[in-house]
């Protein structure tokens, strides 16, 4: 499973929502009608899961033109 993020970011990191620690772990995305697994930082406490701006900008954009010119 790719990193999509610098783990050593998170010690400086906490959760916008309820300022609880965020640690690596394995989500389910689902995105423009496809499923995927990979690790992001989540929330130990409510769930809420950081997306970094170089996976949104990055590589979702990059998957999202594979998808459009299929």
């Amino acid at each position: 499973m790719s990193q999509y993020y610098d783990a050593s970011l998170l010690e400086d990191w906490g959760c916008a929502k309820c300022g609880a620690a965020l640690k690596p772990a394995k989500v389910d995305i689902a995105y423009m009608g496809s499923q995927f697994t990979i690790e992001l930082p989540k929330c130990e406490t409510c769930g809420l899961v950081l997306i970094p701006e170089s996976l949104a900008t990055g590589k979702m954009a990059e998957v999202e033109k594979i998808l459009e010119d299929k």
